[in-house]
Protein backbone atom coordinates (compact mmCIF):
# COMPACT_ATOMS: atom_id res chain seq x y z
CA UNK A 1 0.00 0.00 0.00
CA UNK A 2 1.00 3.38 -0.76
CA UNK A 3 2.31 5.71 1.89
CA UNK A 4 -0.78 8.26 0.52
CA UNK A 5 -2.95 5.74 0.72
CA UNK A 6 -2.34 4.18 3.96
CA UNK A 7 -2.86 8.18 5.49
CA UNK A 8 -5.67 8.10 3.55
CA UNK A 9 -7.02 4.70 4.69
CA UNK A 10 -5.88 5.85 8.25
CA UNK A 11 -7.48 8.85 7.82
CA UNK A 12 -10.88 7.20 6.72
CA UNK A 13 -10.69 4.92 9.98
CA UNK A 14 -10.38 7.37 12.36
CA UNK A 15 -12.98 10.09 10.99
CA UNK A 16 -15.64 6.66 11.00
CA UNK A 17 -14.53 6.31 14.75
CA UNK A 18 -14.70 9.37 15.53
CA UNK A 19 -18.42 9.45 14.00
CA UNK A 20 -19.03 6.41 15.78
CA UNK A 21 -18.11 7.57 19.22
CA UNK A 22 -20.13 10.79 18.85
CA UNK A 23 -23.24 9.10 17.75
CA UNK A 24 -22.98 6.85 20.92
CA UNK A 25 -21.99 9.92 22.55
CA UNK A 26 -25.41 11.64 21.51
CA UNK A 27 -27.66 9.07 21.91
CA UNK A 28 -26.43 8.04 25.78
CA UNK A 29 -27.41 11.98 26.45
CA UNK A 30 -30.33 11.60 24.16
CA UNK A 31 -31.40 8.68 26.66
CA UNK A 32 -30.25 10.73 29.72
CA UNK A 33 -32.84 13.30 29.19
CA UNK A 34 -34.86 10.26 28.52
CA UNK A 35 -36.49 11.38 25.35
CA UNK A 36 -35.84 10.22 21.65
CA UNK A 37 -35.05 11.85 18.62
CA UNK A 38 -38.52 11.40 17.64
CA UNK A 39 -39.84 13.71 20.96
CA UNK A 40 -37.79 16.50 19.65
CA UNK A 41 -39.35 19.44 18.96
CA UNK A 42 -38.97 20.67 15.31
CA UNK A 43 -41.17 22.23 12.88
CA UNK A 44 -43.46 24.19 15.73
CA UNK A 45 -44.51 27.72 14.76
CA UNK A 46 -44.12 30.14 17.67
CA UNK A 47 -46.87 32.37 17.85
CA UNK A 48 -46.46 35.46 20.23
CA UNK A 49 -47.76 38.88 19.85
CA UNK A 50 -44.15 40.18 20.88
CA UNK A 51 -42.81 38.66 17.64
CA UNK A 52 -42.96 42.08 15.89
CA UNK A 53 -40.98 44.10 18.87
CA UNK A 54 -38.33 41.45 18.00
CA UNK A 55 -38.46 40.48 14.24
CA UNK A 56 -37.28 44.37 13.68
CA UNK A 57 -36.13 45.51 9.86
CA UNK A 58 -32.53 45.87 11.91
CA UNK A 59 -32.00 42.07 12.81
CA UNK A 60 -34.04 41.28 9.55
CA UNK A 61 -30.73 43.35 7.78
CA UNK A 62 -28.59 41.33 10.05
CA UNK A 63 -29.56 37.76 9.26
CA UNK A 64 -31.04 38.56 5.25
CA UNK A 65 -26.85 39.43 4.93
CA UNK A 66 -26.79 35.57 6.40
CA UNK A 67 -29.36 33.60 4.76
CA UNK A 68 -28.79 35.99 1.37
CA UNK A 69 -24.72 34.88 1.85
CA UNK A 70 -25.90 31.34 1.82
CA UNK A 71 -25.36 30.36 6.26
CA UNK A 72 -27.97 29.87 8.29
CA UNK A 73 -28.45 32.10 11.24
CA UNK A 74 -31.50 31.89 14.10
CA UNK A 75 -32.06 33.57 17.45
CA UNK A 76 -31.14 31.56 20.21
CA UNK A 77 -31.35 31.41 24.15
CA UNK A 78 -33.30 33.52 26.33
CA UNK A 79 -34.97 35.97 23.29
CA UNK A 80 -36.66 32.08 22.16
CA UNK A 81 -37.64 31.16 26.17
CA UNK A 82 -39.36 34.72 26.40
CA UNK A 83 -41.26 34.63 23.38
CA UNK A 84 -42.72 31.33 24.72
CA UNK A 85 -43.40 33.28 27.62
CA UNK A 86 -45.09 35.88 25.86
CA UNK A 87 -42.80 38.31 28.05
CA UNK A 88 -40.54 40.98 26.63
CA UNK A 89 -36.73 40.00 26.10
CA UNK A 90 -34.11 42.64 26.86
CA UNK A 91 -31.57 40.96 24.67
CA UNK A 92 -31.32 39.44 21.69
CA UNK A 93 -28.63 36.93 20.49
CA UNK A 94 -27.95 34.81 17.31
CA UNK A 95 -26.25 31.73 15.94
CA UNK A 96 -24.89 31.17 12.99
CA UNK A 97 -23.27 28.48 10.77
CA UNK A 98 -20.58 30.83 9.37
CA UNK A 99 -17.19 31.29 11.46
CA UNK A 100 -15.97 34.51 12.91
CA UNK A 101 -14.26 35.40 9.56
CA UNK A 102 -17.02 34.72 7.22
CA UNK A 103 -19.21 36.66 9.50
CA UNK A 104 -17.02 39.58 9.52
CA UNK A 105 -17.28 38.82 5.51
CA UNK A 106 -20.74 38.60 5.22
CA UNK A 107 -20.74 42.02 8.04
CA UNK A 108 -18.08 44.08 5.67
CA UNK A 109 -19.80 43.16 2.40
CA UNK A 110 -23.09 44.94 3.18
CA UNK A 111 -22.01 47.49 4.97
CA UNK A 112 -22.99 46.24 8.45
CA UNK A 113 -20.94 47.92 11.52
CA UNK A 114 -19.42 45.47 13.81
CA UNK A 115 -17.16 45.15 16.52
CA UNK A 116 -15.02 42.29 17.94
CA UNK A 117 -16.50 41.51 20.88
CA UNK A 118 -15.70 38.04 21.52
CA UNK A 119 -12.97 37.01 18.57
CA UNK A 120 -11.45 33.79 20.49
CA UNK A 121 -15.11 32.45 21.80
CA UNK A 122 -16.90 33.10 17.90
CA UNK A 123 -18.59 36.17 18.64
CA UNK A 124 -19.00 39.85 16.87
CA UNK A 125 -21.81 42.38 17.63
CA UNK A 126 -23.81 43.97 14.62
CA UNK A 127 -24.61 47.49 15.28
CA UNK A 128 -27.26 49.09 13.02
CA UNK A 129 -29.69 51.95 13.88
CA UNK A 130 -28.04 51.78 18.16
CA UNK A 131 -29.27 48.80 18.37
CA UNK A 132 -26.73 46.09 18.70
CA UNK A 133 -26.85 42.18 17.77
CA UNK A 134 -24.36 39.75 19.26
CA UNK A 135 -23.88 37.02 16.80
CA UNK A 136 -21.80 33.70 17.90
CA UNK A 137 -20.37 30.84 15.40
CA UNK A 138 -21.88 27.67 16.79
CA UNK A 139 -19.38 26.03 18.85
CA UNK A 140 -19.10 23.17 21.44
CA UNK A 141 -16.78 23.07 24.42
CA UNK A 142 -13.72 20.82 24.38
CA UNK A 143 -11.37 21.87 27.46
CA UNK A 144 -12.95 23.80 31.12
CA UNK A 145 -11.54 24.53 34.62
CA UNK A 146 -14.99 25.91 35.38
CA UNK A 147 -14.34 29.68 34.46
CA UNK A 148 -13.41 29.44 30.90
CA UNK A 149 -13.78 27.12 27.76
CA UNK A 150 -11.65 26.26 25.26
CA UNK A 151 -14.20 25.97 22.23
CA UNK A 152 -14.11 24.56 18.56
CA UNK A 153 -16.32 26.05 15.97
CA UNK A 154 -18.96 23.46 14.16
CA UNK A 155 -22.11 23.73 11.70
CA UNK A 156 -23.91 21.33 13.96
CA UNK A 157 -27.46 23.20 15.86
CA UNK A 158 -27.41 20.12 17.85
CA UNK A 159 -24.36 20.32 19.45
CA UNK A 160 -24.52 23.90 20.22
CA UNK A 161 -27.49 23.42 22.06
CA UNK A 162 -25.83 21.00 24.30
CA UNK A 163 -23.09 23.00 25.45
CA UNK A 164 -25.67 25.50 27.25
CA UNK A 165 -26.63 25.64 30.49
CA UNK A 166 -30.48 25.01 30.73
CA UNK A 167 -32.62 23.51 28.68
CA UNK A 168 -34.91 26.40 28.36
CA UNK A 169 -32.36 28.51 27.25
CA UNK A 170 -31.10 25.90 24.61
CA UNK A 171 -34.10 26.32 21.73
CA UNK A 172 -33.35 28.32 18.72
CA UNK A 173 -36.13 29.97 15.88
CA UNK A 174 -35.25 31.08 12.65
CA UNK A 175 -36.84 34.18 11.08
CA UNK A 176 -39.89 32.24 9.63
CA UNK A 177 -40.37 31.74 13.40
CA UNK A 178 -39.79 27.83 13.29
CA UNK A 179 -39.06 26.47 16.70
CA UNK A 180 -36.01 24.21 17.29
CA UNK A 181 -35.91 22.52 20.37
CA UNK A 182 -33.07 19.29 21.17
CA UNK A 183 -33.29 18.79 24.49
CA UNK A 184 -36.79 19.21 25.54
CA UNK A 185 -36.99 22.86 26.61
CA UNK A 186 -40.57 23.48 25.29
CA UNK A 187 -41.30 20.73 27.41
CA UNK A 188 -39.65 22.09 30.74
CA UNK A 189 -41.02 25.04 30.02
CA UNK A 190 -44.82 24.07 29.93
CA UNK A 191 -44.11 22.45 33.55
CA UNK A 192 -42.30 25.34 34.51
CA UNK A 193 -39.50 23.21 35.18
CA UNK A 194 -35.57 24.28 36.12
CA UNK A 195 -33.26 21.93 34.37
CA UNK A 196 -29.45 21.41 33.25
CA UNK A 197 -28.96 20.23 29.72
CA UNK A 198 -27.69 16.57 30.16
CA UNK A 199 -25.71 16.10 33.58
CA UNK A 200 -26.49 18.49 36.00
CA UNK A 201 -22.68 17.43 37.35
CA UNK A 202 -20.67 18.37 34.38
CA UNK A 203 -22.65 21.51 33.06
CA UNK A 204 -22.00 23.13 36.50
CA UNK A 205 -18.07 22.33 36.06
CA UNK A 206 -18.06 23.40 32.93
CA UNK A 207 -19.03 27.06 34.65
CA UNK A 208 -19.45 26.75 38.48
CA UNK A 209 -21.54 30.48 38.12
CA UNK A 210 -24.37 28.42 36.59
CA UNK A 211 -25.33 27.77 40.03
CA UNK A 212 -26.57 31.47 40.74
CA UNK A 213 -27.86 31.02 37.30
CA UNK A 214 -29.83 27.63 38.25
CA UNK A 215 -31.31 29.51 41.41
CA UNK A 216 -31.77 32.71 39.51
CA UNK A 217 -33.36 31.20 36.64
CA UNK A 218 -36.05 29.32 39.31
CA UNK A 219 -37.29 32.51 40.62
CA UNK A 220 -37.92 33.42 36.97
CA UNK A 221 -39.41 30.50 35.78
CA UNK A 222 -40.69 28.33 38.66
CA UNK A 223 -44.45 28.51 40.06
CA UNK A 224 -43.89 27.20 43.51
CA UNK A 225 -40.80 28.48 46.19
CA UNK A 226 -39.92 24.88 46.71
CA UNK A 227 -39.94 22.46 44.07
CA UNK A 228 -36.76 22.14 43.31
CA UNK A 229 -35.16 18.49 41.86
CA UNK A 230 -33.57 16.74 45.07
CA UNK A 231 -30.82 15.47 43.27
CA UNK A 232 -29.95 18.84 41.60
CA UNK A 233 -29.62 20.35 44.93
CA UNK A 234 -27.42 18.31 45.88
CA UNK A 235 -25.09 18.41 43.33
CA UNK A 236 -24.84 22.13 43.60
CA UNK A 237 -24.30 21.15 47.19
CA UNK A 238 -21.52 18.55 45.92
CA UNK A 239 -19.97 21.42 44.08
CA UNK A 240 -20.57 25.13 45.37
CA UNK A 241 -16.62 25.31 46.07
CA UNK A 242 -16.21 25.91 42.80
CA UNK A 243 -17.81 29.28 43.01
CA UNK A 244 -14.30 30.96 44.40
CA UNK A 245 -12.98 31.00 41.16
CA UNK A 246 -15.48 32.51 39.50
CA UNK A 247 -14.85 36.78 39.57
CA UNK A 248 -16.86 38.63 41.64
CA UNK A 249 -18.68 41.01 39.79
CA UNK A 250 -20.24 37.70 38.09
CA UNK A 251 -21.24 36.28 41.33
CA UNK A 252 -22.95 39.93 42.29
CA UNK A 253 -24.76 40.22 38.45
CA UNK A 254 -26.17 36.94 39.40
CA UNK A 255 -26.78 37.22 42.79
CA UNK A 256 -28.31 40.23 42.69
CA UNK A 257 -30.85 39.12 40.47
CA UNK A 258 -31.64 36.36 43.02
CA UNK A 259 -32.52 38.73 45.16
CA UNK A 260 -35.05 41.26 43.85
CA UNK A 261 -36.38 37.99 41.85
CA UNK A 262 -39.44 35.80 42.84
CA UNK A 263 -39.46 33.30 46.11
CA UNK A 264 -35.77 35.29 47.11
CA UNK A 265 -36.44 34.26 50.60
CA UNK A 266 -36.99 30.43 49.93
CA UNK A 267 -33.69 30.59 47.05
CA UNK A 268 -31.70 32.42 49.80
CA UNK A 269 -32.83 29.72 52.35
CA UNK A 270 -30.97 27.42 49.94
CA UNK A 271 -28.21 29.13 49.22
CA UNK A 272 -27.00 28.98 52.77
CA UNK A 273 -28.20 25.54 53.63
CA UNK A 274 -26.02 24.23 50.49
CA UNK A 275 -23.23 25.81 51.44
CA UNK A 276 -23.16 28.18 48.34
CA UNK A 277 -22.93 31.31 50.19
CA UNK A 278 -19.68 30.82 52.26
CA UNK A 279 -18.22 30.95 48.35
CA UNK A 280 -20.00 33.89 47.30
CA UNK A 281 -18.73 35.89 49.82
CA UNK A 282 -21.66 36.26 51.74
CA UNK A 283 -21.83 36.81 55.81
CA UNK A 284 -22.54 34.15 58.06
CA UNK A 285 -26.14 34.71 59.36
CA UNK A 286 -28.44 33.38 61.91
CA UNK A 287 -31.93 32.43 61.41
CA UNK A 288 -33.31 35.27 62.06
CA UNK A 289 -31.27 37.08 59.59
CA UNK A 290 -33.11 35.00 56.82
CA UNK A 291 -36.69 35.91 59.05
CA UNK A 292 -35.41 39.86 58.58
CA UNK A 293 -34.66 39.62 54.92
CA UNK A 294 -37.98 37.37 54.20
CA UNK A 295 -39.88 40.66 56.32
CA UNK A 296 -38.08 42.85 53.96
CA UNK A 297 -38.30 41.13 50.86
CA UNK A 298 -42.22 40.71 51.27
CA UNK A 299 -42.54 44.64 51.71
CA UNK A 300 -40.24 45.88 48.95
CA UNK A 301 -41.26 42.89 46.33
CA UNK A 302 -43.82 45.17 44.33
CA UNK A 303 -41.47 47.93 44.32
CA UNK A 304 -38.41 47.20 42.23
CA UNK A 305 -36.19 47.59 45.19
CA UNK A 306 -32.38 47.81 44.81
CA UNK A 307 -30.80 44.61 45.46
CA UNK A 308 -28.33 45.87 47.74
CA UNK A 309 -31.20 47.26 50.18
CA UNK A 310 -31.94 43.81 50.47
CA UNK A 311 -28.80 42.53 51.24
CA UNK A 312 -28.21 44.93 53.75
CA UNK A 313 -31.13 43.27 55.62
CA UNK A 314 -28.96 40.24 56.50
CA UNK A 315 -25.76 42.23 58.16
CA UNK A 316 -26.05 44.22 61.12
CA UNK A 317 -23.92 47.15 60.90
CA UNK A 318 -22.55 49.96 58.59
CA UNK A 319 -19.31 48.34 58.92
CA UNK A 320 -20.11 45.12 57.58
CA UNK A 321 -22.13 46.92 54.72
CA UNK A 322 -18.50 48.56 54.12
CA UNK A 323 -17.26 45.09 53.89
CA UNK A 324 -19.48 43.58 51.52
CA UNK A 325 -19.23 46.54 49.33
CA UNK A 326 -15.39 45.66 48.75
CA UNK A 327 -15.37 41.66 48.51
CA UNK A 328 -18.41 42.11 46.29
CA UNK A 329 -16.83 44.93 44.93
CA UNK A 330 -20.28 47.16 44.38
CA UNK A 331 -20.53 50.47 42.64
CA UNK A 332 -19.83 53.26 44.81
CA UNK A 333 -23.39 54.30 44.42
CA UNK A 334 -24.62 50.83 45.85
CA UNK A 335 -21.95 51.16 48.86
CA UNK A 336 -23.77 54.48 49.57
CA UNK A 337 -26.71 53.33 49.09
CA UNK A 338 -26.48 50.07 51.80
CA UNK A 339 -24.51 52.01 54.41
CA UNK A 340 -27.33 55.01 54.51
CA UNK A 341 -29.99 52.07 54.83
CA UNK A 342 -28.17 50.45 57.61
CA UNK A 343 -27.60 53.91 59.33
CA UNK A 344 -31.05 54.81 59.54
CA UNK A 345 -32.98 51.96 59.24
CA UNK A 346 -33.36 52.22 62.73
CA UNK A 347 -34.84 55.89 62.55
CA UNK A 348 -37.77 56.34 65.23
CA UNK A 349 -40.76 56.95 64.12
CA UNK A 350 -42.76 60.50 64.74
CA UNK A 351 -46.71 59.85 66.06
CA UNK A 352 -48.04 63.24 64.91
CA UNK A 353 -45.72 63.87 61.50
CA UNK A 354 -44.65 60.10 60.36
CA UNK A 355 -42.45 62.33 57.54
CA UNK A 356 -40.83 64.49 59.57
CA UNK A 357 -37.84 62.54 60.67
CA UNK A 358 -37.31 61.72 56.54
CA UNK A 359 -37.59 65.58 55.98
CA UNK A 360 -35.15 66.24 58.04
CA UNK A 361 -32.49 64.04 56.60
CA UNK A 362 -33.12 65.80 53.23
CA UNK A 363 -32.75 69.36 54.54
CA UNK A 364 -29.50 68.62 55.61
CA UNK A 365 -28.40 67.70 52.75
CA UNK A 366 -26.09 70.10 49.89
CA UNK A 367 -28.64 71.08 46.98
CA UNK A 368 -26.50 68.86 44.27
CA UNK A 369 -27.22 65.58 46.26
CA UNK A 370 -30.38 65.92 47.50
CA UNK A 371 -31.85 64.27 44.69
CA UNK A 372 -29.78 61.02 45.21
CA UNK A 373 -30.34 61.39 49.17
CA UNK A 374 -34.34 61.52 48.25
CA UNK A 375 -33.89 58.57 46.35
CA UNK A 376 -32.21 56.67 49.20
CA UNK A 377 -34.70 57.48 51.35
CA UNK A 378 -37.47 56.03 49.48
CA UNK A 379 -35.54 53.11 49.28
CA UNK A 380 -35.16 53.21 52.89
CA UNK A 381 -39.17 53.43 53.63
CA UNK A 382 -39.67 50.80 51.54
CA UNK A 383 -37.26 48.62 53.77
CA UNK A 384 -39.24 49.94 56.49
CA UNK A 385 -42.72 49.36 55.58
CA UNK A 386 -43.52 52.88 54.62
CA UNK A 387 -44.88 53.06 51.09
CA UNK A 388 -47.59 55.08 52.35
CA UNK A 389 -45.16 57.88 52.69
CA UNK A 390 -43.37 57.73 49.51
CA UNK A 391 -45.46 59.80 47.33
CA UNK A 392 -45.61 62.59 49.89
CA UNK A 393 -41.48 62.38 50.37
CA UNK A 394 -40.79 62.34 46.72
CA UNK A 395 -43.18 65.33 45.69
CA UNK A 396 -42.06 67.52 49.19
CA UNK A 397 -40.80 70.80 48.07
CA UNK A 398 -36.98 71.02 50.24
CA UNK A 399 -36.95 74.54 51.78
CA UNK A 400 -34.01 76.65 51.89
CA UNK A 401 -32.42 77.36 55.10
CA UNK A 402 -32.37 80.82 55.24
CA UNK A 403 -29.17 81.18 57.43
CA UNK A 404 -25.60 80.90 56.03
CA UNK A 405 -22.22 81.77 57.39
CA UNK A 406 -21.72 85.34 55.73
CA UNK A 407 -25.20 86.10 58.67
CA UNK A 408 -23.04 85.53 61.52
CA UNK A 409 -20.33 87.86 60.90
CA UNK A 410 -21.58 91.06 61.57
CA UNK A 411 -21.98 88.94 65.24
CA UNK A 412 -18.05 88.91 65.06
CA UNK A 413 -17.99 85.04 65.46
CA UNK A 414 -14.82 83.89 64.33
CA UNK A 415 -14.40 81.14 62.04
CA UNK A 416 -13.64 77.70 64.33
CA UNK A 417 -16.00 75.26 66.20
CA UNK A 418 -17.72 77.46 68.01
CA UNK A 419 -18.94 79.38 64.85
CA UNK A 420 -20.34 76.11 63.25
CA UNK A 421 -21.79 74.61 66.56
CA UNK A 422 -24.32 78.31 66.30
CA UNK A 423 -24.67 77.52 62.91
CA UNK A 424 -25.63 74.17 63.59
CA UNK A 425 -27.95 74.96 66.49
CA UNK A 426 -30.04 77.63 64.61
CA UNK A 427 -31.06 74.77 61.92
CA UNK A 428 -31.76 72.31 64.96
CA UNK A 429 -34.18 75.26 65.80
CA UNK A 430 -35.29 75.65 62.21
CA UNK A 431 -36.46 71.78 61.97
CA UNK A 432 -37.55 71.87 65.04
CA UNK A 433 -39.97 74.58 64.22
CA UNK A 434 -41.09 72.58 60.90
CA UNK A 435 -38.98 75.08 58.67
CA UNK A 436 -41.20 78.11 59.61
CA UNK A 437 -38.60 80.47 61.19
CA UNK A 438 -37.57 82.81 59.37
CA UNK A 439 -34.10 84.56 58.73
CA UNK A 440 -34.36 87.06 60.99
CA UNK A 441 -35.90 85.16 63.93
CA UNK A 442 -33.14 82.51 63.67
CA UNK A 443 -30.39 85.32 63.91
CA UNK A 444 -32.48 87.13 66.52
CA UNK A 445 -31.65 84.00 68.75
CA UNK A 446 -27.71 84.52 67.98
CA UNK A 447 -27.03 86.83 71.04
CA UNK A 448 -28.97 83.98 73.67
CA UNK A 449 -26.45 81.37 72.52
CA UNK A 450 -23.40 83.40 72.27
CA UNK A 451 -24.32 83.95 76.07
CA UNK A 452 -24.48 80.00 76.85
Amino acid sequence: MKSSDKSLFIFNRWYLLRQCIRDISRTHFINSLNMSTEDKNFGQKIQSPLLKDVLTPELLTVTTAFQESGYDIRLVGGVVRDLLLDVPSKDIDLSTNATPEQMKDVFSKRGIKFIETGLEHGTLTAHINHLDFEVTTLRYDTEQDGRWAKVVFTNDWTLDAERRDLTINAMSMDTECTLYDYVSGVEDLKCRRVRFVGDSRLRIKEDYLRILRYFRFYGRIATGADKHDEETLKVIKETAFGLEKIAVERIWMELSKILVGNFAPSIMKHIYDLGVAKHIGLPDVCPAKLEKFETVWCRMKNYTPQAVTLLVSLVDDVEIVDLLAKKLKLSNAEKQLGKFVATHRELPDHADFPLKPYQDILVCCPVKCVEQLRRQVVELLYYKGKSELVKDITEWQIPEFPVNGNDLKQYNIKPGPNFGKILNRLKEMWKESYYTLSRQELLEKVNGLLQN
